[in-house]
């Protein structure tokens, strides 16, 4: 090798290194548990290597993207690395998408092999089927004793002779993963992270989440989400942190394994945490060694907020806001400003800057309402294969979220709405968020999303679906009582409905576009 190349590998940077890195300052430290089976850092570094060396063979490469269909497992995380040794792009797939949409991921990115667990192989196939791209494929082991016809077992790749370390050069901007954006409004793009930006990120996480590595953390969020994977595995992994690994967020569970391992650290969206504070075993179980608590994915109450303050009095509580473009995290609130900010998503990061501006992408002034922008080494390179909507979302040198939101006089962000849930209704602005506040203070309301359908007077009407605390009797009318009462007229809903849950994609999520065209009619029915 050249001197250059000897000088860049003793300076490499890679997501690849994280492991290694921590395989050899803890080595028998336990990395990872998934069911029955627990990693070391050493044993895990083991199983990557191994799995690089195996997809090698099968010729995966650099700049290769790789679909990974699956649920939270060991393979999961493995593989991951795996791919990052060699420099190749891990494209995780939502397991909730069905043949069509899976279809689109594949030929949108370019995927040149398919890793996917058992019980989804058979959508795997359709939407191979549909692309006309047969791909290399190995199954993972989740739900059934044997490996579906056609298929190659992931043991091919997971028990492969060779363990010997694994370098590639990947620079750190280079592309190193695909994450798919959640398509809550719009067909999902293709968003490249980098190893540079993944690294930035983390550094963000570690510092301002104040992360330790004394911590036992517990991941129950899908890993194809950037949240669950690089806000708190990659930097727990990175730090030599244990990590207890769910393929659900299953809230009985989860709460058995704090008490079973005694988890200090838990990151859950706001609708993960609700069904935590109401399930039957939340005081029936030790969950005393809490102290760190996330959340994110979706703005959180303030009467959860203040629910678990009152409930975890041990446990500190951060918010992390951001979006898949920015690997995710951009502000941060921390525990000292939990309360004081009640409903703030923070300031910037370490490693970000944050401003609110108008539709000419001037700064507002401290208070008005504006599109939330960032600038950051956090940030994505592109849009893969669709370079309008990636200058359309860096014009003028910032990063455009689609976000509302406003600054306080103490530089604290929040956020007021996606602009397309900001409803338009006889002339005047709601911000959906408000609405929903306004009505999660019901005592008898357990979850809400509030959005706009069209109105033959109004254009838009503000609209509320509810759903009720168990055991609560409640109705459209009553909430609508309520809400005239603590609302502006203008702001309160024109149609409550009342469902026993709201659809949401494997983030917690609230899916309000689903929710959009099941309502769409609502005005023409009442007015036919």
């Amino acid at each position: 090798m050249q001197t250059e190349d000897l000088i860049r590998r003793a300076r490499s940077q890679q997501l690849a290194d994280i492991l290694r890195r921590s395989a050899a300052r803890v080595p028998d430290r336990t990395a990872l548990v998934f069911r029955d089976h627990t990693d070391t850092f050493a044993e895990l570094d083991r199983a990557v290597n191994r799995a690089a060396n195996a997809l090698a063979a099968e010729g995966i490469g650099k700049g290769d993207r790789v679909a990974l269909l699956s649920h939270n497992s060991r393979s999961f995380v493995v593989l991951r690395f795996a791919l990052a040794r060699l420099g190749a792009v891990t494209t995780p797939v939502n397991f909730m998408l069905n043949a069509a949409d899976v279809a689109f991921i594949l030929t949108h990115s370019g995927a040149r092999m398919m890793l996917a667990e058992d019980a989804l192989c058979a959508t795997a196939d359709a939407a191979m089927a549909e692309t006309g791209t047969p791909l290399p494929k190995f199954a993972i082991p989740h739900a059934r004793t044997t490996t579906p016809e056609g298929w190659r077992p992931v043991s091919d790749l997971l028990d492969h002779a060779d363990d010997s370390e694994v370098w590639r050069d990947v620079g750190s901007d280079d592309p190193i993963q695909m994450m798919f954006t959640s398509g809550t409004e719009s067909r999902p793009k293709g968003a490249i992270l980098t190893s540079g930006a993944l690294f930035a990120q983390y550094t963000s996480c570690i510092a301002d989440g104040e992360m330790r590595e004394d911590a036992v953390s517990l991941h129950c969020l899908p890993l194809f989400h950037c949240a669950q994977l690089d806000c708190f595995l990659s930097p727990d992994l990175y730090l030599g942190v244990p990590s207890i690994l769910h393929d659900k967020a299953d809230p009985g569970e989860m709460l058995a394994a704090v008490e079973a391992h005694k988890v200090t650290k838990l990151f859950c969206p706001p609708t993960v945490w609700i069904g935590l504070l109401r399930h039957p075993d939340f005081d029936k179980r030790d969950l005393s060694s809490l102290n760190a608590g996330y959340y994110g994915a979706s703005i959180m109450p303030t009467a959860v907020i203040e629910e678990l303050a009152q409930r975890l009095p041990n446990m500190r509580l951060w918010n992390f806001y951001g979006q898949t473009e920015m690997a995710p995290m951009a502000t941060v609130l921390k525990p000292e400003d939990q309360m004081k900010k009640l409903g703030s998503a923070g300031r910037p990061a370490v490693n970000v800057e944050t401003r609110v501006v108008d539709d000419d992408d001037n700064p507002v002034p401290v208070g008005e309402v504006g599109e939330i922008v960032h600038r950051s080494p956090h940030l994505i390179t592109e849009y893969y294969a669709d370079p309008a909507k990636t200058a359309e979302a860096f014009r003028n040198g910032w990063f455009h979220s689609g976000d509302l939101g406003r600054f306080d006089e103490d530089g604290y962000l929040y956020v007021v709405d996606r602009k397309k849930d900001m409803i338009k209704t006889g002339g005047e602005n709601v911000a959906s968020r408000e609405v929903e506040e306004a009505i999660f203070r019901h005592p008898d309301v357990a979850e809400v999303a509030v959005f706009g359908i069209p109105h033959p007077t109004w254009i838009e009407a503000v609209t509320a679906v509810v759903v009720p605390k168990t055991g609560a009797s409640l109705t459209g009318d009553a909430v609508m009582t309520y809400c005239r009462d603590t609302l502006a007229h203008f702001k309160a809903p024109k149609h409550v409905a009342i469902t026993d849950q709201l659809p949401k994609n494997a983030s917690g999520k609230i899916l309000k576009r689903e929710l959009r065209m099941t309502y769409a009619s609502v005005f023409d029915e009442k007015a036919s």
